[in-house]
């Protein structure tokens, strides 16, 4: 039955457009994912997927554990477009990123640990000081520049580059992957060290 019901889709729809029904709900799960463990209140984060020449994106102010069909629209990634005015704020830095690195899914989610961390720390990256975030993640650049801004997209698309996620500086994480779960788990894998290393530093004081 299902593949019965794929081949209709696949006729009615064609194939681009069953990629997007097939997107949005995987785009849907991990909005959830991301607020029930709280690394995200609902309203404040966006998660993308490339597809070939555009990107599925989070409309703005989309509640990530309440999205659907109608809470994702794909924008082009060349360069701006009318559906820009109702894409993610953020959708200059997600084009940036999958411009310059071989990312295929991005979420950018406001974590709390990895915020309170951009904001003490004195030097331009997290060092973590467990041994699964030394692993992993190595270190986490702390990228700085306005929100939505050409200044963040450059400075975003450079760290990630070398790296699977990176901290906004008192803003939130960029994380990508080559799928959606990729990309969530570089997100708790952040938000864990982050944490760890906020009271391991706290407990040494």
């Amino acid at each position: 039955m299902q593949l019965l019901d794929t081949i209709i889709a696949n006729k009615c729809y064609g194939i681009r457009n069953l990629f997007q029904i097939t997107m949005w709900q995987d785009i849907s799960k991990i909005g959830k994912k991301l607020v029930d463990h709280g690394l995200v209140e609902s309203h404040f984060g966006n998660i993308s997927v490339r597809t070939q020449d555009k990107m599925l994106i989070t409309r703005s102010g989309m509640a990530l554990d309440e999205i659907t069909e109608d809470s994702v629209v794909e924008v082009e990634l060349k360069g701006t477009s009318g559906l820009d005015l109702i894409a993610s704020s953020e959708a200059i830095v997600h084009r940036a990123i999958y411009k310059y690195t071989s990312a295929l899914a991005i979420i950018h989610v406001h974590c709390q640990f990895a915020v309170t961390l951009s904001l003490l720390s004195d030097s331009d990256s997290i060092v973590p000081v467990d041994s699964e975030g030394q692993y992993f993640l190595h270190e986490i650049p702390i990228v700085k520049g306005g929100i939505g801004t050409p200044e963040l997209a450059k400075n975003t698309a450079r760290a990630l580059a070398e790296h699977k996620g990176a901290i906004i500086y008192s803003h939130g994480t960029f994380a990508t992957g080559k799928m959606l779960e990729e990309a969530y788990v570089v997100t708790t894998q952040i938000e864990h060290s982050c944490a760890i290393k906020y009271r391991f530093d706290l407990a040494r004081k």
